[in-house]
């Protein structure tokens, strides 16, 4: 097996590992183009665990770009208020790329709290938390301590435990039971039939709904919160002129909503306990422009 062929085995993993770190597929597929000219400038002899070498290498040009984010704010993703990260998008017969980046899915509500950490602690808590990584290897990336490496992944997980419902009973690759499906299903039944109490019954009292409409569609841009705002929220956008779509989105059930054939937003929601406890929508034209909509339409 040629260097080529070694390389493209781990490619979905780190494009995975990317996107988690970034929030942002194309950015992903940037630094996995890195990461192989990286890897065609070693010597691979000198390479003992090449997905460990790889991952590594992936991590570190991450994280020199989170850094960067920082420091020259004016091209940071953060400066756009209530930009989500981008959707992973998948259905039957999704492309082979899509389903390694889907194998080590989190929910979108969880990948925006991610995209919330600072640098040191979203490099932490993505390598050992979702990757499993070992601190003394993160530690190397950071240039701290294991001991300092696990409180920066544990400061991490802490905050992430308490924005994302149910974070610990999140398992990677998770397949949406029918129950969650069933649930986006009657709040857009109850929302089209314009009944307030049947849809404020499939929703989490602390129901929280972001939506990204992009800088042209600044006014979209915000964060509702609580079941009967939501209600009455989803009321007013639930048009009939709209339809829906059935995909997964990050691994949870979601739709793409298209008007005259046009797509105009992704809806992802994290059921549980049958009820929607987040809903994220993105609606932004640029973005959903670049998602390659039609092959699920």
């Amino acid at each position: 097996m040629d260097g080529g062929d070694r390389f493209e085995g781990h490619r979905g993993h780190l494009r995975a590992v990317a996107y988690r770190m970034l929030g942002s597929l194309d950015e992903a597929d940037d630094v996995v183009q890195e990461a192989w000219l990286r890897y065609r400038r070693s010597d691979p002899a000198e390479i003992e665990n090449l997905r460990g070498w790889l991952v590594t290498v992936t991590s570190r040009i991450c994280l020199d770009q989170l850094r960067a984010r920082s420091t020259r704010r004016e091209d940071s993703l953060e400066d756009e208020p209530g930009r989500l990260p981008d959707p992973v998008i998948t259905a039957a017969g999704t492309d082979p790329e899509h389903e390694a980046v889907l194998a080590d899915a989190v929910g979108l509500a969880l990948q925006v709290v991610i995209s919330e950490l600072a640098p040191p602690e979203r490099v932490a808590f993505v390598l050992h938390d979702l990757f499993a990584v070992p601190f003394a290897d993160i530690g190397d990336l950071l240039g701290r301590s294991p001991s300092a490496t696990k409180q920066l992944a544990h400061r991490a997980r802490r905050r992430v435990s308490g924005a994302v419902p149910n974070f610990a009973d999140q398992t990677p690759s998770r397949p949406p039971g029918r129950s969650a499906r069933e649930v986006v299903d009657a709040f857009f039944a109850a929302a089209r039939s314009g009944d307030l109490d049947r849809l404020v019954s499939v929703l989490d009292p602390d129901v929280v709904v972001r939506t990204d409409g992009g800088l042209a569609n600044a006014a979209l841009t915000n964060v509702t919160r609580g079941a009967r705002a939501v209600a009455m929220r989803a009321r007013s956008f639930a048009s009939p002129r709209a339809v829906l779509h059935p995909v997964l989105v990050n691994g949870d059930p979601g739709v793409i909503v298209t008007m005259a054939g046009v797509p105009v937003s992704v809806l992802g929601f994290t059921v549980r306990d049958g009820q929607v406890v987040v809903l994220h929508a993105l609606a932004d034209p640029e973005r959903l422009g670049r998602l390659d909509l039609e092959q699920f339409l």
